[in-house]
């Protein structure tokens, strides 16, 4: 398929109920208060161009735009935040709510946001270019985390509501929070991935200032009213900007206890670097991936290509948990190669709302020009374009499988993030065993095969490389019980449902040594309610 404008739709062509008109964000959400910014706004343009109806010509669409903040207002909202959390002290605030205090907030900001649920997925189709199927499932995939993790942190309580007794200590150990969090997504999950670290911080009675991502910021504007009503003042705050403007002081005051971040590893690196007590800051971070999937001599060809099919190219491959080379034996190579690329030339292109869609429009110019800058660069040093892709129009991008990748090439060891496939051939199983090895990252791997003592070997090597090993299935985050994590450069803590509670809070105990006094002590506590965290009540 040769791409051409008309991929693109006219104004009428736009289905009615996935219009929108242009939204110029102004409020901004700081101590409880939705306040109105008056200073430099930055305009959001869409991955979506518009095709004028007589020339063709192409034209991104202005969906508003949204406040650039400055310094000293986001001084202002980490104030507000810091004032929130009262070191922990405050009898009553955030952080010294009982448990079943801070989940009755929390539901009340997931039952609230149901309300917006058809503005944040058109803004998922507009801002990123996200199909409607998988916008849809983002927004309602987040919902359920947040039931999701209410319940486990139910089932935390249950089980720290006891005492235990150590020799002759008595001792409850319970989980408090951390201090004062700065949460920022990413921009390919605005929503989903924002929100596995926002919640678990604002359950566990941390207070947060919350970045959206580059991109998908108008998408939070729905939500404002219910930040707003559900949480006590100060919080959860909202900051909107330039992250060298915003966040650099934010992080050189020293008043940021917890980074949750994901992103890039050079830009995490340069935010942790402007605290100016780096072995106080606790970080919380998701980064880059190379995930390779190894095709062995025995695997079911069909089921390797489908998977690796949707795995190189779900959401365009703009995921940290996309395949992102592909290892491939020389005894199937060619089957391989050319059965993957007669899938991804298939692959329906178009707008995020069109049916059946699988490759939309990227989010920027530049983003289709880095995919360019791929391409040529393996042609330069001997890979060939094996399908009917590589082309482009406007923000659209079509996929292009490149083969054979070699070691010289940027595609071998970059992330490409984006929808170019590269294929490596392999003779012997130690060249991607020590691709794995070598690599900077360790997020995950896909092993496809059937010979129990080859693939055996492989997941004996891989579970020390990478943080989890699929067998004949495509890298993926979920189930969201699971853990979610990296070695190496790819990440740090743990972001799945009961261990993000845990990476967003630390044990704490009271104890007391076993005397007559201490016991009818801690009975009077307990029996008074004298104290949240000194409590055998547990929530059902």
């Amino acid at each position: 398929m040769n791409l051409d404008n008309n991929i693109f739709p006219t104004e009428k062509q736009i289905p009615d109920r996935y219009r929108t008109g242009k939204m110029d964000q102004k409020q901004y959400l700081v101590n409880g208060e939705l306040r109105e910014w008056s200073g430099p706004m930055q305009e959001v343009s869409s991955p979506v161009m518009i095709r004028d109806e007589t020339t063709g010509e192409l034209k991104q669409r202005s969906l508003g735009s949204h406040p650039m903040m400055d310094a000293a207002s986001s001084i202002e909202a980490l104030d507000a935040a810091v004032n929130a959390y009262a070191k922990g002290s405050a009898h009553n605030t955030w952080p010294t709510m009982s448990v079943g205090q801070r989940i009755e907030h929390v539901e009340r900001f997931s039952k609230a946001m149901l309300e917006a649920r058809p503005s944040v997925i058109n803004y998922l189709m507009w801002e990123i270019g996200k199909s409607l199927p998988d916008a849809t499932k983002e927004f309602d995939r987040t919902v359920a985390y947040i039931s999701d993790t209410v319940e486990a942190l139910k089932d935390m309580d249950r089980t720290s509501s006891r005492f235990d007794k150590k020799e002759h200590v008595y001792a409850q150990i319970r989980r408090a929070p951390l201090g004062v969090t700065l949460c920022m997504g990413p921009y390919n999950y605005p929503l989903n991935e924002t929100f596995t670290t926002l919640i678990p911080a604002l359950i566990m009675g941390n207070t947060v200032v919350m970045k959206p991502a580059k991109y998908g910021v108008l998408l939070h504007e729905p939500l404002l009213k219910a930040y707003k009503e559900s949480f006590p003042k100060g919080v959860i705050n909202i900051v909107y900007g330039d992250g060298r403007e915003i966040i650099t002081p934010l992080m050189q005051s020293g008043k940021v206890d917890v980074l949750a971040f994901i992103g890039s590893e050079g830009t995490a690196n340069n935010i942790i670097k402007n605290h100016p007590r780096p072995s106080h800051l606790e970080t919380i971070l998701g980064l880059n991936a190379k995930n390779p999937s190894i095709v062995l001599p025995d695997a079911d060809i069909d089921l390797a290509i489908n998977e690796c099919v949707a795995g190189s190219l779900s959401y365009n491959g703009q995921r940290c948990t996309a395949l992102k080379i592909h290892f491939v034996h020389e005894d199937i190579v060619d089957k391989f190669v050319y059965g993957l690329s007669d899938k991804i030339d298939a692959l329906r292109k178009g707008m995020p709302w069109t049916d059946g869609v699988k490759i939309t429009p990227m989010p920027t110019m530049s983003d289709v020009e880095k995919m360019h800058n791929y391409v040529q660069d393996a042609l330069a040093k001997g890979a060939s374009i094996i399908n009917n892709g590589a082309d482009s129009v406007g923000t659209l991008f079509n996929p292009a499988v490149m083969f054979p990748v070699t070691k010289e090439m940027l595609l071998y060891r970059e992330e490409q993030f984006g929808p170019v496939v590269p294929i490596a051939v392999f003779s012997d199983i130690n060249e991607p065993i020590q691709y794995m090895i070598d690599s900077d990252f360790g997020q995950q791997a896909s092993i496809f095969g059937n010979n129990p003592a080859e693939v055996g070997k492989l997941i004996d090597v891989a579970v020390n490389q990478v943080c989890r090993t699929n067998i004949n299935g495509q890298c993926m985050r979920g189930p969201d019980a699971y853990p979610f994590t990296g070695r190496k450069s790819s990440a740090k803590k743990v972001l799945s449902i009961t261990d993000a509670l845990r990476a967003f809070s630390i044990r704490s105990m009271v104890g007391a040594n076993d005397t007559d006094a201490n016991k009818k002590l801690l009975k009077e506590i307990i029996d008074g309610g004298h104290s949240k965290f000194l409590s055998t009540d547990y929530l059902f």
